[in-house]
């Protein structure tokens, strides 16, 4: 097959810089994974909280948000209040939460939906007597013992905003997607997350278990529809001098819908705003740490240039096949030892994070079961090039 130099030299060009792009993620990513093996150093609290507000946004959680506000009040402390955002409620949300004897306000702006909107409601509620640190947890949330205070405590210390381990459990009828699914969860919400604070990197926001200064939280908007309206908002505070930091001893555990189509909708609201993101703050991210001179952010730009886990092996393999192709058209080969050790880094990654955090959650043999799943997700990451998903969706409840 005959190919002219100048053909030649492109493609090789294109092939190089694929899997050097790779590498580069492949790495940031096993470094995460060694780093987050190290022990965390615990720190105790020296600045005491006098009043903290749990600000909980719920649209139409009747059937989840009554457990949720049972794990938490068992758990406040008498200076910590909880107030319902009842949003755009069609059901008996706020009933519920009013016979839990908690606060509830309510709004209703159909023009205006999106968890955003109402924790910017819930916000301006809290205006009139406002608390230290305000702390953000979902209403189909458990959570665990000492959360809040840990929480708190850490926000208040640093004066910065500080995110719990916010994990997801498997359904009560779990398939080997679901298992695969609560990996991925974990690599990204607790190993990643450990490897970046043992760097004293930032981490991003979860969506739940978040606490944030006053004066921090006030000082961004959080009026938006964004679809994962938590990373965006931890990435502008992150800009703005304000990095999330991690708090391993709290604990948010939440759980993956047992109907297939809830899972695909709340995967491809997950995903796609993750892609979204990802395009859209890594050049933010890259351009603020040349003006702020600040090294952090450049990384934190590296860290989220990360994507999904199944579409990160999902490029690699297309990557690979496409090197091996050119390699034995045109013998170009660097690129595919390129890539090949990309692989490698990418698999002793994973393999890192399952040996050492989720052996019992994902039993060996269903790790044979990822290539099916990669499979699944594809035609969603077609989608995001057709029709991406913009509108934030709430997922429906088992």
């Amino acid at each position: 097959m005959y190919i002219n130099q100048p053909m030649h030299l492109s493609i090789e060009i294109i092939l190089l810089i694929s899997a050097f792009f790779l590498l580069v993620l492949g790495s940031v990513l096993l470094i995460e994974c060694i780093t987050a093996l190290f022990p965390l150093t615990s720190t105790t609290s020296k600045i005491q909280t006098n009043k903290v507000a749990v600000l909980i946004p719920a649209h139409n959680e009747e059937s989840v948000i009554s457990n949720t506000l049972k794990s938490l009040k068992s758990t406040l402390l008498p200076h910590e209040k909880m107030v319902v955002v009842a949003d755009n409620c069609t059901d008996a949300t706020a009933e519920i939460a009013s016979r839990a004897g908690v606060t509830v306000i309510e709004r209703q702006d159909e023009s205006k939906k999106g968890k955003g909107y109402a924790l910017d409601y819930g916000l301006k509620f809290l205006e009139n007597d406002p608390p230290e640190v305000v702390v953000f947890i979902d209403a189909d949330c458990i959570v665990q013992r000492n959360t809040i205070t840990l929480l708190t405590e850490k926000a208040n210390n640093t004066g910065r905003p500080a995110q719990a381990v916010y994990l997801m459990s498997k359904p009560n009828q779990p398939t080997p997607k679901d298992s695969i699914s609560t990996f991925a969860f974990k690599v990204k919400n607790l190993v990643r997350s450990r490897g970046l604070v043992r760097m004293n990197l930032p981490c991003l926001l979860a969506g739940t278990g978040m606490a944030f200064p006053w004066s921090v939280i006030r000082s961004v908007d959080l009026a938006n529809s964004e679809i994962v309206e938590d990373m965006k908002l931890g990435l502008d505070l992150t800009i703005a001098g304000y990095p999330p930091i991690f708090c391993p001893e709290a604990h948010v555990q939440g759980c993956l819908p047992q109907n297939s189509k809830s899972a695909k909708s709340q995967r491809t609201r997950w995903e796609h705003g993750h892609i979204q993101t990802l395009l859209t703050y890594v050049p933010k991210l890259i351009q603020a740490s040349i003006s702020q001179k600040r090294l952090a952010l450049f990384l934190s730009a590296l860290d989220l240039c990360i994507p999904p886990l199944s579409l990160f092996v999902a490029m690699w393999f297309a990557v690979m096949c496409t090197s091996l192709l050119f390699a034995f058209l045109m013998s170009i080969w660097i690129p595919v030892w390129i890539t090949a050790l990309a692989g490698t880094f990418i698999l002793t990654a994973i393999l890192i994070a399952w040996s050492n955090f989720a052996r019992s959650d994902l039993p060996l043999l269903e790790l044979f079961a990822i290539p099916f799943y990669i499979l699944w997700k594809i035609p969603l990451y077609f989608k995001f090039l057709v029709q991406p998903q913009k509108t934030w969706v709430r997922t429906e409840r088992d």
